[in-house]
């Protein structure tokens, strides 16, 4: 939930300097809060990786593809390609704007901070601990996500421990060349992980359901659904600023439909909990850091969108707003409670 609060702050603003501020309180949280020695910790610098790569993959694009921004400060003219009619429209080369290369680089780095938010989590959280968590009706689901997560911290250590062995054989250990040798195995030892565990998971039961009455199944269809539509729609009616009167009933419905149908589909589930985690103050503190992050985004994203979505044109330096960089500092607490783990 921590992690959610912060790329929802990320998702509602472009100001490249809130975005860095976003990713540095995710990166000095994963810094203090993480378990050196857990495998799925050391996951976080490829998600900064992928960021990075994903910002110089935007401003490729509007390197070759050109960019809707206008501009008037040329920064090279490529030679332009000619296309056909039907792809009209479309442009390759030309000439490339600073203006429109701020725009992309604005747009990938919203999309690398998104990344590193989730990176975060992906460091912090235990998967089997929020396995256990779970509600039984979304029993099934959680499993299909926890596995997606441990993909990722495997598939590091993997590519660490090929790279080792190529080094101590006297080989390169990078590259083009290196990265396509070591991809093969890691794929392959990928692969071979996922289907042992599914067929650990098989053989311990997971997966099986206890028999209920046709009524219940149905109730919780319809209720699950109209819950989750509520929320879709009441979520939407408190974005948009005219539908702003009956967002929260809609909202506050949708969520108790589909509470009860939670409720209702956890009768399905005939595990047992060990231990069961609780949620106490600590556990609250951290998501209401999150939430609290989130929420006073999105009212600055609506009382000043000039300093959360900045004009491009005419080219400015960007400046970091008072209220939205505090919000985003609250994002710090999990760092200074002892022990805390988002």
């Amino acid at each position: 939930m921590w992690a959610l609060g912060l790329a929802t702050a990320a998702s509602r603003t472009t100001n490249p300097a809130l975005l860095a501020l976003l990713a540095a309180v995710a990166g000095y949280v994963v810094a203090v809060c993480r378990v050196p020695d857990a495998p799925w910790s050391r996951s976080y610098a490829a998600f900064l990786r992928l960021g990075l790569v994903v910002i110089a993959i935007r401003l490729g694009f509007a390197v070759v593809l050109g960019s809707p921004i206008p501009g008037t400060h040329t920064v090279v003219s490529l030679p332009e390609v000619p296309l056909p009619d039907w792809a009209r429209g479309v442009r390759l080369g030309g000439r490339v704007t600073a203006e429109g290369l701020w725009f992309a680089f604005r747009e990938g780095m919203k999309l690398a901070t998104l990344l590193a938010c989730l990176g975060a989590a992906n460091a912090l959280a235990n998967p089997a601990r929020l396995l256990k968590s779970l509600p039984g009706a979304l029993y099934e689901a959680g499993v299909a996500v926890v596995v997606a997560m441990t993909f990722a911290p495997h598939l590091v250590a993997d590519v660490r421990r090929l790279r080792t062995a190529r080094r101590l054989r006297g080989r390169a250990d990078k590259g083009v060349r290196a990265l396509l040798q070591v991809g093969l195995p890691v794929l392959e030892g990928a692969l071979e992980r996922s289907v042992a565990l599914a067929a650990a998971m098989d053989a311990r039961g997971y997966g099986r359901t206890a028999e209920v009455p046709p009524a219940v199944r149905r109730a919780t269809v319809a209720l699950t659904l109209g819950g989750l539509l509520g929320l879709c729609a009441g979520t939407y009616a408190l974005l948009a600023a005219a539908g702003a009167a009956y967002g929260l009933p809609l909202l506050l419905a949708g969520l108790a439909a589909a509470v009860a149908g939670l409720r209702l589909g956890g009768r399905r589930s005939i595990r047992t909990r060990y231990r069961p985690d609780r949620w106490d103050a600590t556990a609250w503190l951290i998501t209401a850091s999150g939430v609290a992050v989130a929420a006073l985004t999105i009212w600055a994203a609506g009382a000043s969108p000039a300093d959360l979505d900045p004009p491009v044109v005419p080219l400015t330096a960007p400046s970091l707003p008072l209220w939205p960089a505090a919000a985003a500092l609250l994002g710090l607490l999990p760092a200074h409670l002892k022990g805390a783990r988002p």
